[in-house]
């Protein structure tokens, strides 16, 4: 356990494993030969006119994926019957504990995802600051398995009553809401810090086609390939479903319990491996200073820079205060998010509460998860392989265009869902109050095939692969190298501003107004992706530019010498010595 106590000291590639990468800057690139091209550093009309592609993902990248894929599993198969187990009785079809009926459930369920996102804010700071990411996400696995322990012991048959249920239930939920803050914050950089820091240089194909291999779609690349690692977990919802279904909810709570362990190995198997960035003494407190001494003029954070004020002997320098900048475009696209999430919390809540609805043909009515999971397993792939390389002959396909079309398959996922609910209340026996006309219909569901409810996982999962991956994707692209995992966190917080809304919501959760919830969700999506591209469309011109500071030195930024440096070979703190 040793190697945790120093996890956040710095380790990273020598700057010689950095040049095996074909970096190199060549001061007169002109004067080469079409032979010599190789390596060097492109010019601003090649970066416009060749095609750029992806670097390599190096096989520490594996590592960081595997505790994801282990987390995800566990969190997934174990909130995935949460719905059931929150809504209905033991005397109920589907099964379950707790009794709360749909608006009860829907809140609660909310409210564990305003929870998992609040605490990211925890988790990005105190790594950033004292622990680094390793030593957080190392921390925060050992109390998430503590918080699915009580989770699975306080649903056993042989113990539980409703109330110890439910007062198990709430404490587990405020265990694992704060350990999946601590990981979902870190995890993300971390695997990103895995990649070399280079600048674009030029390749030259077998075909002889001359290319740009570009860093910033080999990120790309890696957050498709960690958003895909995510839903080859969360597939674990197919077992826990039936597990619910078949066995009982403590059998599919006990899978994620024993499963999580691999999330541990892999770190600690891991952990002489993995690029660790150090820690930067108190990066937060001075990013809020240089914001306040903003505020106090005028908003012009140039103010804050040493060189415009060298008697005041700030502890930063130019380039932190230009990274802070990038740092605030970059957060400001997350302003809409909320207006996403809260229509992608549907999945988890009041999807599971519609199939319930619907006739299963022996199906567990929370296994339709699944289905947005492969979607997202196939569709990762052929994007990355043939749809954004396709895009991007003709055209650049940046960030803020994937995220508007996020948005509007977002809302064509509601509009679907509004549909579907309409067809539910023509249907009988009960119309618009499905399993509650009279007692005898207390199980007998409306008459219609749960499968028409695939389209609208289908269509979130795209949603998803659009926006979620690209949020993820912007937040670690536009942080400080010091503050990759706050910055993270940020977005991440954006789905507890969501969740919040959703549990606002929550009280017209219950027939025979789902129509018009889902009618009402499906505007309000569309007139946030519509303002989120009026706001920020111009940002995709600022890209470029704003991705050059990632690669920048500090005597590059200042006019000076030319020799590329990572931005990760940061001087390390006291902190990262402790």
């Amino acid at each position: 356990m040793s190697d945790l106590s120093n996890s956040s000291q710095e380790k990273f590639p020598k700057d010689s494993e950095f040049a095996k990468e074909g970096t190199e800057i060549i001061k007169n690139p002109s004067a080469l030969s079409s032979n010599d091209d190789e390596g060097r550093e492109p010019t601003d009309e090649e970066m416009k006119s060749l095609r750029h592609i992806s670097g390599s993902i190096p096989l520490r990248c594996w590592l960081v994926a595997i505790v994801e894929l282990a987390e995800r599993f566990s969190y997934y198969g174990l909130s995935a019957p949460f719905q059931n187990y929150m809504q209905n009785s033991p005397h109920d079809s589907p099964k379950g504990i707790l009794a709360l009926d749909q608006q009860g459930a829907t809140a609660l369920s909310y409210f564990f995802q305003f929870w998992c996102y609040v605490t990211p804010i925890f988790g990005g700071w105190l790594a950033d600051t004292y622990w680094g990411k390793y030593k957080t996400i190392f921390f925060f696995c050992i109390i998430y398995i503590i918080g699915i322990f009580v989770l699975f012991i306080t649903s056993l048959p042989a113990i539980t009553s409703r109330s110890t249920a439910l007062g198990g239930f709430i404490t587990a939920i405020v265990i694992i809401g704060l350990a999946t803050g601590g990981v979902k914050s870190n995890v993300s950089p971390l695997i990103a810090d895995q990649v070399p820091k280079t600048r674009p240089v030029i390749k030259i194909l077998k075909s002889g086609e001359r290319v740009v291999v570009d860093p910033n779609i080999t990120i790309q690349n890696v957050f498709m390939f960690f958003y895909l690692m995510i839903n080859v977990g969360s597939l674990s919802v197919i077992a826990t479903t039936q597990l619910e279904h078949h066995i009982g909810f403590w059998a599919a709570y006990l899978l994620p319990f024993c499963f999580f362990f691999i999330a541990l190995a892999a770190l600690i198997l891991g952990r002489h491996q993995y690029v660790k960035t150090p820690v930067s003494d108190k990066i937060i407190n001075k990013t809020f200073q240089c914001l306040w001494i903003g505020m106090k003029n005028g908003f012009k954070l140039d103010a804050a820079k040493p060189s415009y004020h060298p008697e005041k002997q700030y502890p930063w320098t130019d380039k932190f205060v230009e990274e802070v900048k990038r740092a605030i475009y970059g957060c400001k696209v997350f302003i809409y998010y909320p207006v996403y999430w809260v229509t992608y919390g549907q999945m988890v809540n009041n999807f599971v509460s519609q199939a319930g609805q619907m006739e299963l043909h022996g199906l567990p009515n929370d296994i339709l998860q699944a289905i947005n999971s492969i979607s997202i397993i196939i569709f990762i792939p052929i994007c990355e392989r043939f749809i954004y390389p396709f895009i991007r002959k003709f055209t650049p396909f940046k960030a803020i265009t994937k995220i508007f079309f996020g948005f509007m398959f977002a809302t064509s996922a509601m509009v679907y869902a509004a549909v579907v609910q309409h067809y539910i209340y023509k249907a009988g026996p009960c119309y618009e109050f499905p399993k509650a006309c009279a007692p005898e219909f207390r199980t007998v569901p409306n008459e219609i095939h749960i499968a028409v409810q695939i389209p609208a996982y289908v269509l979130i999962a795209l949603s998803e692969i659009l926006a979620s991956v690209t949020g993820l994707e912007y937040a670690y692209t536009k942080a400080p190298v010091s503050m990759k995992s706050f910055i993270t966190s940020l977005f991440l917080v954006t789905n507890a501003f969501g969740s919040a809304i959703g549990i606002a919501l929550s009280s017209v959760s219950k027939n025979p107004k789902m129509v018009w919830t889902y009618t009402g969700l499906s505007v309000a999506c569309f007139l946030g992706g519509c303002l989120f591209w009026i706001c920020f469309h111009h940002y995709n011109d600022k890209e470029e530019e704003l991705n050059r500071l990632e690669y920048a030195s500090e005597e590059e930024y200042n006019g000076g010498a030319t020799a590329l440096r990572p931005t990760t070979s940061l001087s390390q703190s006291i902190k990262s010595l402790a």
